[in-house]
């Protein structure tokens, strides 16, 4: 299995401007056997000829170590920026649950964003440090079907129970809508659901996208950085129907005018991660 050398990064440009916890560590690198269709980092790392969902380059966990042992007490660190910590490959060399351990012991604030349930075995919940561990689990539909259509993830029913699973047991965890596609989401569905914490990301375009992800993209007509994105008035409508699901709602967004607005009418304490960080 091929080094992942690029594991430890502070992200900059737009998108770490615009980053609360802009640092990033990655586990697993240039591949996600999830390989969703609507996937950033898919698009970018392709345009490079990185990007190979069926042989994730797997980061080396002695040099894991080292970077981590430099970080500071009560920083936070994003663990998947541009692959899942906890993809299928996680079960074989089981990376993500040794630096799970590692930030425990340099007492690392760690962000973890995953469509997988694996996060939430018992295995994971043994170690995961509540005054540490931030967890988003991402559903993009609620259903199941729908998603093998345009993601290799496990289905949404299951990500949901882990979500359930680690909110009973105290964690400080949301729902990801990411991206939110109205049409795919049953809003009674996630009413119901067992956590009191949403984030909200809505799709953005380009073309390697337009081209893998069957959505009529009509709408998409506000163009930044580099993607198409839905009018602030139509992301402004929609976050208005999800809130009547009464939980706490806040809007990952990159671009400006969007950006500005959530920041400063929405999003709780201008962070929309809305992290319960212990000082």
């Amino acid at each position: 299995m091929e080094e992942f050398k690029s594991f430890y990064k502070k992200v900059d440009g737009n998108e770490g401007s615009k980053c609360k916890y802009p640092t990033r560590l990655d586990t697993y690198g240039c591949g996600c056997s999830h390989d969703c269709k609507y996937c950033y980092a898919k698009s970018l790392l392709s345009f490079r000829k990185l990007w190979n969902p069926t042989q994730p380059r797997v980061a080396n966990i002695n040099k894991i170590e080292k970077v981590i042992k430099k970080i500071p007490a009560g920083s936070v660190v994003r663990l998947g920026g541009m692959t899942d910590y906890f993809q299928p490959i996680e079960a074989e060399y089981k990376i993500t649950y040794k630096t799970i351990q590692l930030l425990n012991k340099q007492k690392v604030n760690y962000l973890i964003v995953t469509k997988s349930d694996l996060v939430a075995e018992d295995k994971y919940i043994s170690i995961l440090d509540k005054s540490l561990a931030h967890i988003q689990i991402t559903v993009t539909t609620t259903d199941d079907d729908k998603s093998l259509t345009y993601e290799k993830a496990v289905v949404p029913s299951r990500r949901i129970k882990a979500i359930e699973k680690l909110y009973d047991n105290g964690f400080d965890v949301a729902i990801r809508l990411s991206p939110y596609i109205k049409d795919y989401i049953d809003i009674n569905r996630i009413t119901e659901l067992r956590c009191d914490k949403m984030i909200v990301e809505f799709l953005r375009i380009n073309a390697w996208i337009k081209q893998w992800f069957d959505i009529n993209v009509f709408e998409y007509t506000v163009r930044s950085g580099g993607y198409y994105h839905l009018p602030l008035e139509r992301k402004k409508e929609l976050v208005e129907e999800l809130k009547r699901t009464s939980k706490t709602i806040s809007v990952c967004e990159d671009e400006d005018n969007a950006y500005n607005y959530w920041k400063y009418n929405l999003n709780p304490k201008e962070d929309c991660c809305n992290l319960n960080i212990q000082q």
